[in-house]
């Protein structure tokens, strides 16, 4: 019995045009390609051009040429702006970008746009020292936290950066956006405006031994361990964004011990119930600003077990209820910003966790929020 056969299957209504007027009928955009590439404390590289009447900045990239393919064009554009050979490690973003957006300077004629946005690793010391511009178009360079990357950026653009940023380090598939917004489902670091917690002082180091008695405690924050060996990271929502950190704070003066300020601490912010403190080690502080300026002081690092994870709730101090995000220890050290130390801490933390507690190394895997209702852990 012959298949039964579909009117649609002999009408090919495109396939009767002439070549030309078919090629015509198609749509056309532009093609850009940028890379994110960042130094050892997570902040973002932007360069200034000199062509730009409003004096915005852009990731390094550019246009597509034709015949080119977006992969080419970034790495060539990243060598021509900057004087580097880099590998790009993945695609992070697509961007389709609408032809009368609000973005577009007056006078432009363009017919919509195609950006892939590429990861572009991490630059090193020495490399970064490297650098050259091209100084008829490029003025300048900056290595800028996202919150202040963000000012120096088209809407549109800094939409884009955030969204491709944090689709490296959370982890997630490759972020599809138009004008500025994602057309898929909305990652954890998004839906929360997550951004990298630079920190000054990232590379004091850790120090192993207890803390000297001369060294007042000021705070205690713990890698806190789920079962599957990954850690619980909270994000304190503001006017510029959310900003992780891990559970834990001051020690006040109704705590008997640090460990009391970390349980209470993980109770207010993350509503987590902890086992098994176990001290990592200090990291000084100086001055003692934060605190009224209390002089010289030790920050305790602590690992500990999560036994239990409640519903979400406001916390105390702020008013508000905190993001609650379960990350691998290496992406938690990623947004806390402390570049090389806070990497090896990590390490030193999972490492602790295996030996003490029989965890797993957590396997990478997406950067995801925890439920308002908690988790049951098993």
């Amino acid at each position: 019995m012959p298949s039964p056969v579909s009117p649609s299957d002999h009408v090919s209504p495109r396939a009767a045009l002439p070549a030309a007027q078919y090629a015509a009928s198609r749509h056309a955009a532009w093609l850009g390609a940028a890379a994110i590439i960042t130094d050892e404390v997570g902040r973002v590289l932007l360069v200034h051009p000199t062509y730009r009447e409003d004096d915005s900045w852009l990731l390094p990239g550019g246009v597509v040429e034709p015949g080119e393919h977006p992969h080419v064009t970034c790495r060539r554009e990243i060598t021509e702006e900057l004087g580097l050979d880099l590998h790009l490690l993945a695609v992070l973003a697509v961007h389709s970008f609408s032809a009368h957006h609000p973005d577009l300077q007056p006078g432009t004629h363009c017919p919509g746009e195609v950006r892939f946005v590429f990861d572009g690793g991490t630059l090193t010391p020495a490399q970064v020292a490297a650098l050259r511009l091209p100084r008829e178009e490029l003025s300048e360079y900056a290595f800028l936290e996202t919150r202040d990357a963000v000012q120096r950026l088209r809407p549109v653009d800094g939409q884009i950066m955030l969204a491709a940023y944090r689709a490296r380090l959370g982890n997630t598939a490759t972020a599809h956006l138009a004008d500025g917004r994602h057309i898929l489902d909305v990652p954890a670091l998004d839906r929360h405006d997550v951004h990298v917690r630079y920190r000054p002082l990232w590379d004091s180091p850790l120090h192993r031994g207890p803390v000297p008695e001369r060294l007042p405690v000021q705070q205690a924050w713990a890698w806190c361990f789920v079962p599957d060996g990954r850690v619980v990271l909270v994000a304190d929502p503001g006017p510029r964004g959310a900003l992780p950190m891990l559970p834990g704070g001051t020690v006040e003066k109704t705590d008997t011990t640090p460990e009391d300020t970390l349980h209470r601490e993980a109770a207010e912010e993350a509503q987590l119930s902890l086992a098994d403190p176990v001290r990592l080690g200090w990291v000084l502080n100086k001055t003692g600003e934060v605190y009224g300026g209390a002089g010289p002081n030790a920050r305790l690092r602590l690992a500990a077990r999560v036994t239990g994870i409640g519903p979400a709730a406001v916390d105390p101090a702020t008013g508000h209820p905190f993001a609650r995000l379960l990350a691998t220890p290496a992406q938690a050290a990623a947004l806390l910003g402390w570049g090389p130390p806070g990497a090896r801490q990590a390490q030193l933390a999972a490492e602790t966790a295996r030996e003490r507690w029989s965890l797993p190394t957590a396997r990478p895997a997406a950067i995801e929020e925890i439920p308002a209702e908690g988790m049951r852990l098993t």
